[in-house]
């Protein structure tokens, strides 16, 4: 965990530029590296390394931890989600509302079952999908409201909760971002019908490779996702639906069930990395990220506004602090989407032109937050 320290001299700022990372993940592993080494060498003896007991252990421990009746792991957010809407029965011809502004998969899995994703604007404050624009937009081809919780700040969950069960929609929670994060005090993933958490490296909750998970509350929808995860059966030679070969390994699980023992205090880390720099940065031309006070933001990514990203860019690369720009461009403009027929949405447009994120994990130390905030409020 980050703590105080003393100001520190130039030469000590050209070392700490040199090494800084938006993010690093070395310094986690160092945290666990004895208890992961310990595990996987467990795991490498046993023999059994494909849905195992470590596979049911952390599946167990993080439905205690979401407070939730049944979790599926899986091999990817994206597997998580596609394996959701098919578990929804939702395919060709039909219709999911979803947010333009973030990662690409969102809108994919909706494409590669079939279905038509429906762009809906977003809260400037929030990032996240506006509710108020939702309800215009359903037609009797919707069949479900996929929502994203971005940069670990949950949507208006129960808002749009309450929209999908008026129109006898699903709700599906896009939680790659958002694992530990809560909203009026209940864990994102848990207010839809289903939600879908990703557990790529740099995620709250991260493994060594990619894994996925899924949160149901239907006995009905969860047996679907058993058999979907292993080619459409959940026994040899049984093959009821077509499938896919999505399962967390072994290794993976015995990692992320000993990291999940840590989470709240690496996402409290999180928050003071995220404090440190709303004390520290004091520039009217940069908008710091929004918090909505009815949720507890985990910051998985620190999201700025300013209104010539390019020129803060430039002045980032002369001082040689490191950025992420998430996202350039609304997805209905990438190349992938190009024949479908698209409204522009202006406060998309605008955080698109606008956001950029600086560094942020839960070893990021206090010099460095001093440095790059010192850079930031250097910019005119």
């Amino acid at each position: 965990m980050w703590t105080k320290g003393s100001h520190h001299s130039k030469k000590d700022n050209k070392r700490a530029l040199k090494k800084m990372k938006s993010f690093d993940l070395t310094k986690q592993y160092k945290l666990f590296k004895k208890d992961i080494n310990k595990k996987i060498l467990q795991v490498l003896s046993s023999g059994s390394y494909i849905l195992g007991r470590n596979v049911k252990s952390f599946e167990n421990n993080v439905c205690k931890y979401l407070n939730t009746k049944y979790t599926v792991s899986c091999n990817s957010g994206t597997d998580a989600l596609v394996m959701s809407l098919r578990a929804l029965n939702i395919g060709k011809d039909d219709q999911v509302i979803t947010t333009p502004f973030t990662y690409f998969a969102t809108s994919e899995a909706i494409s590669l079952v079939g279905a038509q994703p429906v762009f809906a604007d977003i809260n400037p404050h929030t990032f996240n999908i506006n509710p108020k624009r939702i309800e215009k937009l359903i037609t009797n081809k919707t069949r479900a409201i996929l929502s994203v919780n971005l940069f670990g700040q949950a949507c208006e969950l129960d808002k749009i909760s309450q929209i999908a069960k008026m129109y006898d929609l699903s709700h599906i929670e896009d939680c790659a971002q958002s694992f530990g994060t809560t909203y009026k005090t209940k864990q994102t993933g848990t207010y839809g019908n289903i939600g879908c958490f990703s557990f790529f490296p740099t995620k709250n909750l991260g493994c060594f490779g990619d894994g996925g998970l899924i949160v149901a509350k239907n006995k009905k929808i969860y047996e679907s996702l058993l058999k979907l995860r292993t080619h459409g059966g959940i026994k040899r030679n049984q093959h009821d639906m077509i499938g896919y070969n999505s399962r967390l390994d072994e290794i993976q699980a015995a990692i992320l069930d000993i990291k999940l023992k840590y989470i709240d205090k690496l996402i409290k880390q999180r928050i003071g990395v995220a404090g440190a720099y709303y004390k520290l940065i004091k520039n009217e031309k940069i908008r710091l990220p929004y918090k909505d006070i009815n949720g507890k933001h985990s910051f998985n990514q620190f999201t700025i506004r300013v209104k010539n990203r390019y020129k803060m860019e430039k002045h980032l690369i002369k001082h040689k602090i490191p950025y992420g720009i998430y996202y350039s461009k609304p997805i209905y403009k990438y190349k992938a989407y190009s024949a479908y027929s698209h409204t522009n949405l202006p406060m998309v447009e605008k955080v698109c032109n606008e956001c950029l994120s600086l560094p942020i994990y839960p070893e990021l130390e206090l010099k460095d937050i001093r440095i790059i905030s010192r850079v930031l409020n250097d910019y005119e």
